[in-house]
């Protein structure tokens, strides 16, 4: 049995549904999972005004329980082709731990939010790799044997680098079922091989 964290950074909820669908197949695949969030930097009074979500109830994680698990799973929305800045900040925190070895044949995977088609998932997912490989951690994406990504019958998100969903540009479209299952597939897949390489 592996031990699994579903770590994400959420503004309007997009990224927080995905990240319950992530944990639940994570689950599915035999793992025990926690699921947490980054802090969030934009200060409450402009974080309101904005219409972000604020009653997440996952609890904030310290850079320091990354070490607990033999698998993490990221979750961000995309902010211009990259993390968005809450995750970064996080990540950026992680010098100690790289110092140490500390995430080293660990287990690293990525989901995202966009709000169009082409609004840098795969870059998102793609230079978050660069950080996890940075730390040593051994990536896994979202394989060609979940076909749903392959769907050309209605809009959607995912690629092999990972699971994503496309919130629109007023933020009013919610993760389809298409992109949850293939949320839980991935976090299936996750556990599984971080299962392996734990055992």
């Amino acid at each position: 049995m592996s031990k699994v964290l579903v770590l994400y950074y959420s503004s309007y909820g997009h990224v927080e549904q995905m990240a319950h669908a992530v944990a639940e197949g994570a689950r599915n695949g035999g793992a025990t999972v926690d699921l947490k969030r980054v802090p969030e930097l934009v200060p409450e009074e402009v974080a309101k005004k904005s219409g972000f979500k604020l009653d997440q109830p996952a609890p904030v994680a310290k850079v320091e329980d990354l070490t607990q698990y033999d698998a993490v799973i990221f979750g961000t929305p995309t902010r211009y082709g990259n993390m968005a800045a809450q995750m970064k900040n996080f990540l950026d925190q992680t010098g100690g731990l790289w110092a140490k070895n500390a995430l080293v044949g660990k287990v690293g995977s990525v989901f995202a939010s966009t709000a169009t088609q082409h609004g840098g998932q795969e870059t998102t997912l793609t230079s978050f790799h660069t950080v996890l490989l940075h730390l040593g951690m051994v990536i896994v994406g979202l394989p060609y044997s979940e076909k749903r990504q392959m769907t050309l019958d209605e809009t959607t998100g995912g690629s092999p680098y990972g699971a994503t969903t496309i919130a629109g540009g007023d933020g009013k479209r919610q993760p389809s079922e298409n992109e949850l299952a293939m949320a839980r597939f991935q976090g299936e897949h996750v556990a599984k091989i971080a299962a392996k390489l734990a055992g």
